[in-house]
């Protein structure tokens, strides 16, 4: 499993250098994973803060997401960190392909039933029956993300939660970069 593939903080402008900050920790050892997740939520709060008091806005990015939550500090740190970045003009957005890790933390569950927009893909049986209570979510919608083919799954706005179908054609060289599908796209053919 990847310890954390990157963790970016941009502000509107976008681009490279000062407008973006990319942190790649997947190399850190284990006795270095929590303070590199306190030094990187903290250096990602700074400057949700610094453009916050310049009136820009912040977008964060934040891939992996349940490894934020793998020890008591960085997940108590982060949990704190992602109320402030919604109060200081910051769009945090976590994308993680082991829901399970969240639902089993009590700050993450907590993070993500008071989270505005979720979308939900494929689950497993036990993630499905953690999310139907956690985002109160009935027998009927949960079909959408019970055996779901790609692309289909469930979409949380608000209270609002509404299904969806996004079947993207195979054969574009939009898909080929932006698959990760093993064996599939770009990448895997050592075109990038």
């Amino acid at each position: 499993m990847p310890y954390c593939k990157t963790i970016a903080v941009a502000n509107q402008k976008g681009g490279v250098g000062k407008s973006t900050s990319v942190f790649d920790i997947h190399g850190l050892g284990e006795q270095l994973k929590p303070i590199g997740h306190l030094v990187i939520t903290d250096t990602m709060l700074n400057r949700v803060t610094l453009n916050w008091k310049r009136g820009k806005r912040t977008h964060v990015f934040i891939d992996e997401f349940h490894v934020m939550f793998e020890n008591e500090f960085s997940a108590a740190f982060f949990s704190s960190a992602w109320r402030q970045f919604r109060k200081r003009n910051a769009y945090p957005t976590a994308i993680t392909q082991n829901v399970e890790y969240l639902l089993g933390d009590l700050q993450a569950s907590t993070m993500l039933s008071n989270s505005e927009f979720v979308v939900m893909l494929n689950q497993a049986t036990s993630d499905r029956e953690k999310l139907a209570r956690l985002l109160n979510i009935s027998n009927e919608q949960m079909s959408y993300i019970t055996n779901a083919d790609a692309g289909c799954g469930l979409i949380k706005y608000g209270s609002t939660l509404v299904p969806f179908v996004n079947r993207f054609p195979k054969d574009t060289k939009l898909y080929q970069l932006m698959t990760t599908k093993p064996g599939e796209g770009s990448f895997a053919q050592g075109q990038i």
